[in-house]
């Protein structure tokens, strides 16, 4: 991992040097994780893939901003959580559970003797996480999705790191609960 982040330091240094395909290599490192991040938030495909789009848009325009090569990740990401504001403030979200589309795999997966289709509990685990707060979910997506430590995550999400340990914490408990219906049918 420190080797990794020595190259997106070179790669950053060099695009701040006007080299393009510099940039282009580090959006072609990132925009997956960014995307999958934007799209846990959002819970619209489209909408990630356009966010994605100006995240990156606005991360090449600032990047001399940036001061120091080693924070690109968080840097990064604050600047999709501040997009991902901006179009919840301009719009109401509008996706439902309910309208999303199930996948077309039917396979099942049985644990304890129990079984349950894939898309079963990607569902329930979707609405459990609709079900928390924008910020506690966000704090989810970050911390089990993205990996982030929690001094990063204060970084992104502009707070102190008690305040994301106590939305973490509250909504890991608030998921197992909503959750615990499942794995009592032998899902863990």
């Amino acid at each position: 991992m420190i080797f990794r982040a020595v190259e997106d330091a070179d790669l950053i240094r060099q695009a701040t040097r006007g080299n393009v395909e510099s940039f282009n290599l580090l959006v072609s490192r990132w925009e997956k994780r960014v995307y999958n991040y934007l799209l846990r938030i959002t819970a619209n495909r489209e909408d990630a893939l356009d966010l994605t789009q100006d995240a990156f848009l606005k991360a090449y325009q600032n990047l001399r901003k940036l001061d120091d090569p080693g924070r690109f990740a968080p840097w990064l990401y604050r600047i999709a959580h501040n997009e991902a504001y901006s179009m919840f403030r301009k719009r109401k979200p509008q996706t439902d559970v309910d309208q999303i589309e199930p996948e077309a795999t039917q396979t099942k997966i049985t644990v304890g003797g129990s079984s349950v289709f894939p898309i079963e509990l990607s569902l329930a685990v979707a609405s459990a996480l609709d079900r928390l707060s924008v910020d506690q979910r966000e704090a989810v997506v970050l911390k089990i999705y993205q990996g982030f430590k929690f001094e990063e995550m204060a970084e992104i999400l502009s707070c102190p790191v008690s305040t994301i340990k106590s939305r973490l914490y509250t909504a890991l408990e608030l998921l197992k609960i909503e959750l615990a219906p499942i794995k009592a049918r032998g899902v863990s």
